[in-house]
């Protein structure tokens, strides 16, 4: 929120009154400034300038009645006073206690009731400790999950029900893995497949449904294994697939253009 609003509220609606405030000392040692850093002002922008300004007041907000003002209180008070906020009702706080702690706390928040805090745990946890969340009700959740698990990691998210999701799967699972997703029934995800599948196997997905893919086939797999696609009835496929042949018939050698 703008500096140049002119009101100054508190989170309950009430005017903001410098004369009853606790920190009314801080005003003439320029600590704070009514409608540009206020702890009791509704504007975060106004509140997290306060605690820029005087950090070391930050402790004592963490039991604040409003989120706001606990949330930012959490990104710069003693780590020590943080761990009991993970327990917080508000999700904003929660996320602003754990990416300051050590690891080991994000994995409380794997269960998170709220998933834009999962997301984020999923961001700063690796490894083993990631796969529990690879089955995460979410498909977001899912999504970063995938991203960053380890390859060797990512067979059971093979069949995750969002093909999204396995798309991800199909671009960083070992080459050896590829068979099991040619018949995802999604062209996307096959599509993945096939931009990663080597010449030899390539030819196995020669018949599918999508022109795309075909045309992957068509453009990579053995001359030989080609024959079928000479009358597809995608142009391109066709064109592609002919024209492959008969740059092989030309060389005359038997082998694979």
């Amino acid at each position: 929120m703008s500096d140049d609003i002119d009101e100054a509220f508190d989170w309950q609606g009430q005017e903001v009154d410098c004369v009853t405030c606790a920190h009314r000392v801080l005003n003439g040692a320029s600590g704070c400034r009514i409608r540009h850093a206020c702890v009791n002002d509704r504007y975060a922008r106004r509140i997290d300038r306060f605690f820029s300004w005087n950090p070391g007041l930050a402790d004592g907000y963490l039991a604040h009645p409003h989120f706001e003002v606990r949330a930012i209180a959490a990104r710069f008070a003693n780590l020590f006073l943080l761990p009991p906020l993970l327990h917080d009702a508000d999700e904003t706080v929660r996320w602003n206690a754990v990416r300051r702690l050590p690891k080991r706390y994000a994995l409380q928040l794997r269960g998170d009731p709220h998933r834009e805090v999962r997301m984020r745990v999923a961001t700063l946890i690796e490894g083993d400790e990631l796969l529990p969340m690879a089955g995460d009700e979410d498909y977001y959740v899912r999504l970063v999950v995938a991203r960053r698990l380890a390859p060797l990691l990512l067979g059971r998210m093979i069949n995750d029900e969002e093909a999204e999701v396995r798309r991800v799967v199909a671009r960083r699972i070992p080459d050896e893995w590829l068979l099991g997703m040619v018949n995802d029934h999604d062209a996307a995800v096959r599509l993945e497949v096939a931009q990663r599948l080597s010449a030899d196997r390539l030819a196995l997905m020669r018949c599918d449904p999508d022109w795309r893919i075909r045309y992957e086939v068509a453009s990579r797999a053995a001359a030989g294994e080609l024959t079928g696609l000479v009358e597809d009835q995608d142009s391109m496929v066709r064109e592609l697939a002919r024209s492959r042949i008969a740059a092989r018939l030309e060389r005359g050698t038997g082998t694979s253009a």
